[in-house]
């Protein structure tokens, strides 16, 4: 009988002390460590985003920073949809929106900026230096000079100067959604032209550094050929970006008009705050805007992306085509929003 017992006791032991094949991420989620550092960007293009923003992650730097680096990196990029390179107004001319927003609620906008590379940067002087949330137009350039930020030329890139001649031509404003870009054999993504020409996107992020601090921003050169002063979401704390570090942050990409109708953001992060998951969240704030007028919403593309404190993310949008970007120490991929319209 002892040496039954002996044996028995012997498994036990052996398989309590045998290796358990599960993930790190598995670990952290099953005791509700949060998988940090993490940053997730809205599009394809946020894989550029979050490596950079990564280096400052993974070297133990704050979510801001991470965020600022980021954008600055996708504001570099000569494109259709973000940056100078972006397309322009239906005046011809370039106006840029962003805005920054970190753990402590501290948060700085632009809107209408023109000739300025780098908005994000600006957004983040305003944050830092100045009582208020949101400079606009000439006042927003003014100010950045003041700060150092130097004047470029007043010139369309190659791409948006081809966009605006072809736009002109008819002038005619009729987003189409989910149109493959041919140009790029990329994904299928929502407001592109037929000719591949991107109509309008924005690159929003958000990050979580090592000591659990959340971050975010959102960078864009907003609709195209939109009405000279339009301002979209990207640059209203609440609508195109909102972080709560007991909670969660948002960001979104789409039609800015439809964002604002509903706060659409902060309404992500109070859903995540009654205790939804980030993807039940988005898809929670999407379905309100379909419901405030289906038919409407079945001819544009609004998508929200999430991130609680666990590190846990989701996504969600109106229509098929929305992807996003994570970036960890588990994983570095791009994923597919679920949606309403496919």
């Amino acid at each position: 009988m002892a040496g039954i017992l002996d044996r028995r006791k012997f498994l036990h032991l052996s398989a309590l002390s045998a290796p358990i094949l599960v993930s790190p991420k598995s670990i952290a989620n099953a005791y509700n460590i949060p998988v940090v550092p993490i940053v997730i960007s809205t599009w394809d293009a946020g894989m550029e985003v979050n490596a950079e923003a990564w280096k400052i992650l993974s070297a133990n730097g704050k979510s801001i920073d991470a965020i600022e680096a980021g954008a600055r990196q996708i504001e570099d990029t000569i494109n259709c949809c973000v940056g100078l390179g972006g397309n322009p107004d239906r005046d011809g001319i370039v106006t840029l929106d962003a805005c920054i927003m970190d753990e402590h609620s501290n948060c700085g906008a632009v809107a209408g900026l023109e000739r300025i590379k780098h908005p994000i940067s600006v957004a983040r002087k305003v944050m830092e230096t100045t009582p208020h949330v949101l400079l606009v137009g000439n006042g927003a350039q003014q100010f950045a000079i003041e700060n150092g930020f130097p004047m470029e030329p007043a010139k369309l890139s190659d791409s948006a100067e081809k966009a605006y001649k072809d736009w002109l031509s008819n002038t005619k404003y009729e987003p189409v959604i989910n149109v493959e870009n041919k140009k790029n054999n990329g994904p299928s993504a929502p407001n592109f032209f037929p000719d591949g020409t991107p109509n309008h996107d924005t690159m929003g992020l958000l990050a979580m550094d090592s000591k659990g601090n959340l971050s975010g921003g959102v960078t864009t050169s907003g609709m195209a050929f939109k009405l000279h002063g339009r301002v979209g979401d990207s640059a209203i704390i609440g609508a195109g970006l909102f972080v709560d570090n007991e909670v969660g942050a948002a960001t979104s990409s789409g039609v800015g008009e439809e964002v604002i109708r509903i706060s659409g953001t902060h309404l992500v992060v109070e859903f995540m705050r009654q205790g939804n998951s980030p993807k039940l969240a988005c898809k929670k704030a999407v379905e309100r805007i379909v419901k405030r007028d289906r038919q409407k919403a079945k001819t544009l593309q609004v998508g929200f992306l999430a991130m609680n404190k666990k590190g846990e993310y989701g996504a969600y949008a109106i229509q098929k085509g929305f992807v996003f970007s994570v970036k960890s120490n588990h994983e570095n991929r791009i994923h597919d929003a679920e949606y309403v319209f496919g």
